[in-house]
């Protein structure tokens, strides 16, 4: 079982804590996290883009010249898309991102996330954070003695109203929970910073 230090708020390892392998040893598939971040971001996507093509444009018709005899080039409507207020080429259209990404794949990417971030010292275990009110500078300092100051992203077990409160303003902080952690956040961050309960939901679902 590969093992990483324990630490308090205060930024002090207290010990060491064990970790599960079928999480924090698994495969690094590169692959599958690839897919499931692409996945993550076509769904951020709203689609509602739209443009209208020539057939929609409001006006032409007539035809703008006869067809021989100007010296210009051959033309029929002023709504075509080389044509100023014309329609446009491949107008986009609403349409939907979504890409199907198997149930198996997601663990495997959820999986190889984290024993990357693991494989490269930026997950972080303490045994617990318990701010006694919702102040910036709290969290701040909490972050600043685990050594995640830059990009962290601190996964709770559970809704903590006053951490997340604490954690609002931290331009380089982010929190989330065990039930709402993704491959692209983990990915994405610096440093994770887990709790130690945290640690233990995840095994449960994941394991």
């Amino acid at each position: 079982m590969p093992k990483t230090a324990l630490y308090n708020m205060e930024g002090a390892a207290i010990g060491e804590i064990e970790l599960s392998d079928a999480i924090f040893a698994a495969p690094i598939n590169e692959a599958a996290m690839h897919l499931v971040v692409r996945s993550y971001l076509a769904a951020q996507r709203q689609g509602t883009q739209s443009a209208k093509t020539r057939t929609e444009v409001r006006g032409g018709g007539r035809k703008i010249y006869r067809q021989k005899g100007t010296g210009n080039a051959r033309h029929h409507g002023n709504r075509a898309p080389q044509f100023r207020h014309g329609g446009v080429v491949f107008a986009p259209k609403p349409r939907d991102y979504y890409i199907a990404v198997p149930k198996k794949v997601r663990r495997l990417a959820f999986k190889s996330a984290l024993t990357s971030k693991l494989n490269a010292g930026e997950i972080i275990v303490v045994d617990e954070i318990a701010l006694k009110e919702a102040k910036t500078k709290l969290m701040a300092q909490v972050m600043k003695n685990l050594k995640a100051e830059r990009k962290a992203l601190v996964v709770l077990p559970e809704k903590d109203e006053t951490v997340v409160r604490a954690a609002a303003n931290l331009a380089e902080a982010a929190t989330t929970y065990v039930n709402t952690l993704n491959v692209y956040d983990i990915l994405n961050a610096g440093k994770i910073v887990l709790t130690k309960a945290a640690v233990q939901s995840v095994e449960e679902v994941y394991a």
